[in-house]
């Protein structure tokens, strides 16, 4: 049985900053429209002025299933061609969409946001893939995959100085081979590594409350490495962590989740991932069994 669960909020990605409190939901508006770009922004390929540690024009590892469109493309992908996804988790609720919110971390065409999905089940609970891939970061060492735009190495030192690494969610980034990373975070734990292959439905970690989060949960988040449009971060959390003012624009992962409108009026993922099967004619069982990845 699912325990109760509470509307979680979080900071996801920038471990001491501030938790807001929770907000009334709202409808999202739903991919980044609006986000902000700077004026006159040159292609990501050629632009002089973007730090070395962007990671859009970083060296490709071999492992990084993104290779292939390097040399194909230079622009995100369009939303509509994403297929294949999954929900991480197959019950529980969507406890805050992607959406503008007071306290928010993110910038959003003036506004505070929040950048991914939260959704929360019980501790402990199984996290799974939600789409084929291989695993670019699992654990406190993330930043470099995640769509910094700007130098970490300030924060990185205040990390190290403070001895705060430990205070960092856990979580898990994966090259989704179709132009998308996905985030996962606050993991209590996870079970895979860096450089594995995982498939949609692959375990790759167990739900919990890493990083100051208010209660376990799974904030999932999904973004290209060649969108060209930005977030900002909030001022008060660029001075007081050093983190870089700006990251690489996020998507609205219920754009791209089964049912995710459902999801949206109802935050019951079960209803959203029954809504998807009917309209597909899917007859099976209404959830897919966890796939373990061979040791």
């Amino acid at each position: 049985m699912i325990a109760a669960v509470a509307t979680v909020i979080s900071v996801p990605l920038i471990g001491a900053a501030l938790t807001p409190s929770a907000p009334q939901l709202q409808p999202l508006a739903g991919g980044v429209v609006g986000a902000i770009s700077e004026p006159g922004r040159t292609p990501v390929a050629t632009a002089p002025a973007v730090p070395e540690r962007d990671s859009r024009i970083s060296p490709t590892r071999a492992i990084d299933a993104d290779a292939r469109f390097i040399a194909s493309r230079r622009v995100a992908p369009p939303v509509s061609s994403l297929t294949g996804y999954r929900w991480p988790i197959p019950k529980g609720r969507v406890t805050l969409p992607f959406k503008a919110i007071s306290g928010g971390e993110w910038i959003n065409n003036g506004r505070l946001f929040h950048d991914g999905v939260d959704m929360a089940s019980f501790c402990g609970a199984p996290v799974v893939a939600a789409h084929d891939g291989v695993v670019l970061a699992a654990g406190r060492h993330f930043d470099d995959q995640i769509g910094w735009i700007g130098d970490l190495g300030p924060y990185y030192h205040q990390l190290d100085v403070r001895h705060s690494w430990g205070q960092l969610p856990i979580v898990v980034v994966i090259d989704d081979g179709n132009g998308y990373r996905s985030i996962y975070a606050h993991f209590r734990d996870v079970t895979v590594t860096a450089g594995q292959e995982v498939r949609a439905g692959t375990l790759i970690g167990h739900e919990g409350a890493t990083g100051h989060a208010s209660g376990c949960h799974v904030h999932y988040g999904l973004f290209s490495p060649y969108e060209t449009k930005m977030f900002g971060v909030r001022p008060d959390i660029v001075r007081r962590m050093k983190v870089p003012s700006h990251e690489i624009a996020r998507i609205d992962p219920l754009l791209v989740l089964p049912g995710g409108d459902v999801a949206l009026r109802t935050r019951s993922i079960a209803k959203a991932i029954a809504a998807a099967q009917a309209e597909s004619g899917f007859t099976g069982p209404r959830t897919e069994p966890l796939r373990q990845h061979p040791a």
